[in-house]
């Protein structure tokens, strides 16, 4: 895992609810719990959020970064997502870190590492790859025991 150069800050930890709250949300559907959300940077306002919806859709792109970002996109009207944050409550695969950097998001935050599919220094670090066109700013570890423990739950019911 790669070391979080930046402290995340107590607004971190205020969006991280709103995505903790999206990935319960996605037990309804028997989806994998997680969640997430992306505001604007600048004014905090909550500009979309998305939760795992592979199995309510049969998509195996529903993950809760791309459902959000597509929402994102469209509330703002462009695909070009600078001065956003996402907000996530485990580590993004490669599939999602290649859509964060597409749509150009200035920050990621997540909870929980993903020691076997993380794309943001667990696995790969493709968010702060320097040979891209596009590096994000990470904040790794916010509510990590909460969010760790809703999907250890989550993998341990029968």
């Amino acid at each position: 895992m790669s070391e979080t150069v930046f402290p995340a800050s107590s607004q971190h930890d205020e969006w991280m609810l709103e995505a903790l709250a999206e990935a319960r949300l996605a037990l309804r559907s028997g989806d994998v719990p997680v969640g997430a959300a992306i505001v604007v940077t600048e004014s905090g306002e909550r500009l979309a959020t998305g939760r795992n919806e592979r199995e309510l859709h049969t998509d195996p792109t529903g993950h809760a970064e791309i459902v959000a970002l597509r929402a994102a996109a469209r509330a703002r009207g462009n695909w070009q997502l600078q001065g956003t944050t996402l907000i996530v409550t485990l580590e993004p695969c490669v599939m999602c870190a290649g859509a964060i950097l597409a749509a150009r998001v200035d920050t990621v935050v997540f909870g929980a590492w993903d020691e076997k599919a993380g794309a943001v220094g667990s696995v790969y670090d493709v968010l702060r790859d320097r040979r891209l066109n596009h590096r994000v700013e990470v904040f790794a570890g916010v509510r990590a025991a909460e969010c760790g423990q809703l999907l250890t739950e989550f993998f341990r019911e029968p």
